[in-house]
């Protein structure tokens, strides 16, 4: 340490310091909660709002359970009660903790000391500032405010995917509600038919063979019955997982089918273009490079010396005047040059950057591939519900006049009656899938994967 003396020293630093701390920044009232609503807002069209009173959600849930659910609402119940999605609200207010405290100096530190002997006594005082740290100030700033930028980011990207899951486990429900009722019908077909063979078996018209036939299809259509009865219920709690309800919030209400298939498909147009602007872990990605990219530029120009106090520091004797002056504290590089500091955020930076390539070649392949699926569900959809379904039905109908006129038989009838209600099943598949599908390719437009950008510590 070495020890110089004027009187200015200790003002002006005192005066700095003072400066410094009026333009600190301070923990916002929302936690950047509203921005997160805003990219939120922009991508799935609902905002993402967490409400302190959660009497006031409360009501809010009630009155969109008490009609029965669409997407919509059930996208909107989920943003204001899925607790997993509170948690990662939280994590903003860590994140904007840190971009306070980096905007901050190091407390000054003071010193005290007192030696007497033979009479006299001397005393030494020193207030010391960290230097180093008001040099990076502006840069640490800026790197933690990145941070917390990216932290808003990905908050909004789990909102836009509780928004996608949920929508998936919705019409997951309402399909799986949709198809166990036709299969209680198939059921109900099978027994018909199984019961009259069995009748007619006893009175000697109807083979063994037949009759045994007849059973048979009666045990399957039972036993595929309790399996869609199960799917109902369990897409049913999936759903209910997600919208965060317990209790008698769990007694909603599902429409009896799905919604009808669009006039027309979407077109892609500039889709990947347009993930590559908006979707939220390639924007996450881009501020984790240029954050890491701003922390290796620190990290380069701290590497030789991060360690630099100056201070005022008087000293008083007994007998004699004050004496006024200055104290540096810097650490010696004799041990440590910083090389191993720079080389690991060259390797962080680099991490970061392979990272935002790997996110874009990935959001733009998972954008084709989702609109090759939405336009294949969407094809097969529309060909059962104008070709498949209105044939079947036309069978139906010719196998029934044919029926009447005595041309068929009760258990041809039946067998038709069974194979319609199959292919209905089937368009209901075909459609639930059509509206996945469509959720899917939001997605990866707006959102992106689960993937997490951030750089570990």
């Amino acid at each position: 340490m070495r020890r110089l003396y004027t009187p200015m020293l200790g003002r002006t630093a005192v005066g700095l310091s003072a400066i410094l701390l009026a333009g600190c920044a301070s923990v916002s009232s929302d936690g950047g909660l509203n921005d997160v609503s805003s990219l939120t807002q922009s991508r799935i069209g609902q905002a993402a709002h967490f409400k302190k009173d959660s009497s006031n959600s409360d009501a809010e849930i009630q009155a969109l359970l008490a009609k029965p659910l669409t997407a919509e609402s059930s996208v909107q119940i989920a943003l204001l009660n899925n607790a997993a999605l509170k948690v990662s609200f939280a994590e903003l207010g860590v994140a904007e903790a840190d971009f306070v405290q980096a905007s901050r100096m190091r407390n000054p530190s003071f010193s005290f000391g007192r030696v007497s002997g033979g009479g006299d006594a001397e005393i030494d005082r020193s207030v010391v500032f960290d230097i180093a740290g008001l040099l990076t100030l502006p840069a640490r700033t800026r790197i933690e405010h990145g941070r917390f930028e990216q932290a808003k980011l990905q908050a909004a990207a789990q909102a836009v995917q509780l928004a996608a899951d949920t929508r998936r486990a919705y019409f997951t429900a309402v399909a799986a509600a949709q198809s166990a009722a036709f299969a209680e019908q198939v059921r109900g077909a099978a027994e018909a038919s199984s019961e009259l063979a069995e009748s007619m078996a006893k009175v000697g018209n109807w083979s063994k063979l037949d009759q045994a036939r007849e059973r048979a299809f009666y045990q399957d259509a039972m036993t595929q019955l309790a399996r869609t009865r199960h799917e109902a219920i369990a897409s049913r709690e999936q759903l209910i997982r997600l919208l965060g309800l317990w209790g008698a919030q769990q007694e909603f209400t599902l429409p009896d089918r799905l919604p009808d298939l669009p006039s027309q498909p979407q077109q892609m147009n500039n889709a990947e273009a347009q993930a590559m602007s908006q979707r939220l872990d390639v924007l996450a990605a881009r501020r984790d490079t240029e954050a890491t990219a701003s922390a290796l530029g620190l990290t380069k120009t701290t590497a030789f010396i991060n360690v630099f106090d100056a201070g005022y520091a008087n000293k008083s004797t007994t007998g004699l005047p004050r004496e006024n002056g200055y104290q540096v504290s810097l650490e010696l590089p004799v041990f440590d040059w910083g090389g191993a500091k720079v080389a690991r955020a060259e390797a962080l930076y680099m991490q970061s950057v392979h990272r935002t390539t790997d996110t874009a070649v990935r959001a733009r392949s998972e954008v084709r591939e989702a609109y090759s699926s939405y336009r294949t569900t969407y094809d097969i959809a529309r060909h059962y519900r104008d070709d498949v379904v209105p044939l079947r039905k036309k069978i139906s109908d010719e196998v029934l006049l044919r029926y009447n006129g005595m041309l068929a038989s009760v258990f041809e009838l039946l067998a038709d009656s069974r194979e319609q209600l199959m292919s209905v099943n089937t368009a209901i598949e075909t459609q639930r899938d059509f509206w996945i599908a469509e959720t899917k390719l939001q997605t990866a437009i707006n959102g992106g994967s689960n993937t997490d950008t951030r750089t570990m510590p």
